[in-house]
């Protein structure tokens, strides 16, 4: 399986913020959609950064009370780490292990065209183990 069969699953739409945005406005917004990562990007196509839960606890302690006002480009992480579509889930998982990170964007010919969470490669593997599974159960089913 690859991260275009999760795209084509889960859809293309991501969540981007203007590296100039306060991290008061990102939190509203990862608030609001339930997310857990921004990706940052001046025109909604190029990645330039890319802001997580885990750079805002860092931030807080570099911050501390100042941190609502300081800009997203201050506190997000980058360079960013990105994928392709064609990439398989099982190469992405092992580097979000290694790399404890949890959000890949996907890039096509430059352009951001999606992101994929650890929750969406997680789910993605249980389907497939699930539909492994239920062939073999039908395959010695059908053998007996």
């Amino acid at each position: 399986m690859n991260v275009q069969a999760i795209l084509r699953s889960k859809g293309r739409s991501v969540v981007t913020i203007h590296p100039d945005a306060s991290v008061e406005r990102a939190i509203a917004v990862l608030r609001r959609r339930g997310i857990g990562a921004l990706v940052v990007s001046e025109d909604g196509e190029r990645v330039v950064g890319i802001l997580s839960e885990r750079d805002l606890v860092e931030a807080m302690g570099r911050y501390g009370g100042e941190l609502l006002g300081v800009s997203v480009a201050e506190v997000m992480s980058c360079p960013v780490v990105t994928c392709a579509p064609d990439d398989s889930v099982a190469d992405l998982m092992a580097e979000m292990t290694s790399r404890r990170m949890r959000h890949f964007p996907v890039m096509q010919d430059g352009r951001l065209c999606g992101i994929v969470s650890i929750g969406d490669l997680v789910k993605s593997r249980l389907d497939e183990i699930e539909y492994e599974a239920h062939s073999m159960r039908s395959f010695i089913a059908g053998a007996a």
